[in-house]
C-alpha cells in the first residue's frame, strides 16, 4: 500500500450520491453517501458485491470528494462500503468537519477505527474472519444486526451484551429474506423490547 493510499489522501471510490438515509437511527434524514471499495468479509447475501474488489474503483482525492459534497445542501456524510475501516479516514473526516459537515460511518468493525465520527453505526457480521475490536463496542452509537437466518438472533444478543449502555439496538431484515423474516423480527422485538426494527426504506421508495 503506497503512502498516499495509507495516509488517506485518496480513497477507492465506488460511488457517491446525495439521498435520504434509508435505515437505522437516522432513517429519513438527508445525507451524502460515500461508498468506498474494498471488503474481504464476503457476506453471501451482500447487495453491494461490486464493492469487494478495491482495485476496480478509481482512487479519488479527499478534496475532490469534499468539494462535491460542498456543492449540495448536505449537512451529513455517511461513509460506508465495502468496509470503510480498511482505510485511514482521518483526513476525510477532518476535512468534512472543517466544512461543518457531520460525519457518520457504517462499519462491521473489522479493522482499526480511524477518523472523528459524530455517529458510528456498528454492524458486526457473523461471516467475518475475525471479531471486531473492543473499541467499536465502547463507542458505537448504534448496533445494527442483519437478520438473514434464525442464528442471527443469537448473534444479535451476543453483541448487545458487549456494547455500551447508550448504544441503540436495531434488527434489520436482510432484503432478499424480507418476506420470510419480517414477522419473526416483529415478534422478537415485541418480546424483547430493548430492540428496534430497522427497515431499508430507500428500497421501498426506489431511491439510492
Amino acid at each position: 500500500m503506497n503512502d498516499i493510499f495509507e495516509n488517506g489522501y485518496k480513497l477507492p471510490l465506488m460511488e457517491d450520491f446525495y439521498t435520504i438515509q434509508g435505515e437505522g437511527y437516522h432513517t429519513g434524514k438527508p445525507a451524502y453517501f460515500i461508498r468506498v471499495g474494498g471488503c474481504d468479509i464476503g457476506c453471501h447475501w451482500c447487495d453491494t458485491k461490486m464493492s469487494w474488489n478495491p482495485d476496480i474503483h478509481k482512487l479519488i482525492t479527499v478534496d475532490e470528494i469534499v468539494n462535491k459534497v460542498k456543492k449540495l445542501p448536505a449537512q451529513a456524510v455517511v461513509v460506508t462500503g465495502g468496509e470503510p475501516t480498511t482505510y485511514n479516514l482521518e483526513i476525510l473526516t477532518s476535512t468534512l468537519k472543517e466544512n461543518n459537515i457531520q460525519t457518520f460511518i457504517e462499519t462491521s468493525g473489522a479493522y482499526k477505527l480511524t477518523g472523528s465520527w459524530d455517529w458510528i453505526c456498528f454492524s458486526p457480521k457473523r461471516e467475518s474472519h475475525k471479531l471486531p475490536e473492543q473499541i467499536f463496542y465502547d463507542v458505537a452509537h448504534e448496533l445494527k444486526v442483519i437478520i438473514h437466518e434464525d442464528a442471527d438472533f443469537e448473534w444479535a444478543e451476543y453483541n448487545a451484551k458487549l456494547v455500551n449502555e447508550n448504544c441503540k439496538l436495531y434488527l434489520q431484515p436482510e432484503w432478499s429474506k424480507y418476506e420470510a423474516n419480517i414477522h419473526k423480527i416483529v415478534d422478537y422485538v415485541k418480546n424483547n423490547p430493548k430492540w428496534n426494527i430497522s427497515l431499508q426504506i430507500h428500497k421501498f421508495m426506489h431511491i439510492p
